[in-house]
């Protein structure tokens, strides 16, 4: 690797191991508390619930599984955001395979510099 780059990673990585490390605390925490879906209202658990699959929504409806939200910039306007296409069903299959749900919950709107710049 090239050594500015080497000092600049050494740098970063020194400069955010206390705050990485309350990071992944507070994640570890949270991920030992379970999920939280009591904390949604009942039509927002419906709905999340109603556009599942049979064992998505079994594993929804026990309240025991995690479920992972997927946001993406993909869109069929910019070349650049083809690759994300993908994206959801490789982490919905991750996501299965560790017993876990995920479910696409929309998309934020992007922009290229191209369409930007007219």
């Amino acid at each position: 690797m090239n050594p500015v780059i080497e000092r600049v990673t050494a740098r970063i990585q020194e400069r955010s191991q206390k705050s990485r490390g309350d990071y992944l605390a507070r994640i570890a925490e949270a991920a030992s508390d379970g999920p939280a879906r009591g904390h949604l209202s009942c039509s927002n658990i419906a709905h999340g619930i109603a556009a599942s699959g049979p064992t998505d929504k079994t594993a929804l409806a026990g309240n025991v599984a995690p479920n992972i939200g997927i946001v993406s910039a993909y869109n069929d306007m910019l070349s650049a955001h083809q690759p994300f296409e993908r994206f959801p069903a490789l982490i919905k299959e991750a996501a299965a395979s560790r017993g876990a749900t995920a479910q696409f919950a929309g998309g934020v709107p992007a922009m290229c510099d191209g369409v930007t710049q007219g």
